[in-house]
């Protein structure tokens, strides 16, 4: 008999296959069950017998190490995922008859070894921050954004350089570590987009979804709960190109995500929460024809026009985007010269010495891996500010009408700003370049 308990949780998908394949023939004495309790059996199976890999083998492998399982028994294209978790023995088939000859003779087979990679450098193919001319104010913006996992959007006309400054930022981001790695590997592999790769994700994700993308798509969702384009971004780069060309509900879904670092998907069976840490890069025209304060084309849009369009970014959202830039148009000087602007790997080098300092400021802290994920609590004992600095604040406060999340948002980046420029006091010109970030929190 196959007992598929508890009875009240939904099954879904062709993990059970094997299984109950295998409790079937253990059932009609064609294999031993003897190992049936001490191993975890997953994986697809085809008419023909053969195994075929299956979604979010890596997750079931870390819950199967904690439980005491002595080892996992998958598909082969699964072996390697399952294999990350290295204190559990992974066996591979490709057929069912393989797992039933490993059942009747486990002496004769061998757990499948990790292949580890390096962790050094996988980038060589990534967009260097070189290409980009000229823009120094919006190169400076996203080396801050990198170092302190700061929300930037890029705001200028059409061919000013935004999508370019925004593909660059993974580039100059400091290496996954083990643990990061791990993370964004398991929830990639809930996706299913892990078994096809087969082993650990070393790069940080870089995803982009179309501005026609909906709110489930975005945030995750479906009957049994898959995470969305924000959980695959998770220790990585979530890119809004044409920000406001998304729906404006769509874009209130971020709100949570960007606050708390993760998201929670209910159900009526289940509620499922998924990891969300993701730097987010967004870019938009200054108005629908592009060219709002462009010094040579005049914009054709009216009051009106700029007003509607910028509505769909509400102010909760713009709120917690920490760096807002300007980006303008190259001058002639710009767009022709021959030199190349300062590469990834120099700037990279930069990101990873400040965020040495931030890694040593948190060391006691479990869940605070750079700057922008700080509390409260923090702001108050690592963002303490002298006198000028104060007043320098709050007469930004009252010039621009900001936000008590707004003023946080200034601290945590001046406080990144003082670690690019090694200093342990945030001081009033960090607290000044800070400010001049917050300056189109509503474009009209």
């Amino acid at each position: 008999m196959i007992n598929l308990t508890p009875a009240d949780l939904r099954k879904e998908g062709p993990i059970f296959d094997l299984p109950i394949s295998l409790g079937i023939l253990a059932a009609s004495e064609q294999v031993e069950a003897n190992l049936l309790g001490d191993y975890l059996f997953l994986g697809e199976l085809s008419l023909d017998g053969s195994l075929r890999p299956v979604a979010g083998v890596l997750p079931i492998a870390a819950a199967a190490q904690k439980m005491g399982i002595q080892g996992l028994v998958v598909p082969l294209g699964n072996a390697q995922e399952a294999s990350i978790v290295k204190t559990i023995s992974v066996y591979g088939f490709k057929h069912l008859a393989e797992v039933a000859e490993f059942l009747n003779e486990p002496e004769r087979h061998t757990p499948i070894q990790f292949k580890a990679n390096s962790f050094g450098d996988q980038r060589g193919s990534l967009p260097d921050l070189k290409d980009v001319k000229g823009q120094s104010h919006a190169r400076r913006a996203l080396e801050i954004a990198a170092t302190g996992g700061h929300n930037v959007i890029f705001v200028g006309p059409p061919g000013s350089g935004k999508t370019m400054l925004a593909r660059r930022l993974p580039g100059i981001l400091p290496n996954l570590d083990f643990t990061e790695a791990l993370e964004v590997s398991q929830i990639h592999s809930v996706a299913g987009l892990l078994k096809d790769r087969g082993s650990l994700i070393q790069e940080r994700p870089f995803r982009s979804p179309h501005h026609s993308a909906s709110g489930a798509a975005l945030v995750g969702g479906g009957g049994f709960p898959r995470p969305g384009e924000i959980s695959l971004a998770h220790r990585g780069v979530l890119f809004l190109d044409e920000l406001t060309e998304f729906k404006r509900n769509v874009l209130e879904y971020l709100r949570q995500p960007l606050e708390d670092g993760s998201v929670t998907i209910s159900r009526t069976r289940q509620s499922v929460a998924f990891p969300a840490q993701f730097t987010l890069v967004a870019s938009t025209n200054p108005c629908p024809c592009g060219y709002f304060g462009d010094p040579i084309q005049n914009c054709t849009c009216s009051p009106h026009q700029r007003e509607h369009y910028w509505a769909k970014l509400s102010g909760p959202l713009m709120d917690r985007i920490d760096l807002q830039v300007c980006v303008h148009r190259l001058k002639p000087e710009e767009m022709t010269q021959q030199t190349t602007g300062e590469p990834s790997q120099i700037v990279r080098e930069r990101v990873k010495e400040a965020r040495e300092r931030t890694y040593t400021r948190f060391q006691n802290e479990t869940n605070i891996r750079c700057n922008a994920q700080m509390q409260s609590s923090h702001l108050r004992q690592f963002c303490q500010l002298d006198e000028m600095s104060l007043k320098l604040l709050e007469g930004a406060i009252r010039k621009l009408g900001l936000s008590a999340r707004a003023m946080d948002r200034i601290l945590k980046v001046a406080r990144t700003i003082a670690d690019l420029a090694a200093e342990d006091q945030i001081k009033s010109s960090h607290v000044a370049e800070a400010i001049q970030y917050r300056t189109i929190d509503r474009m009209q």
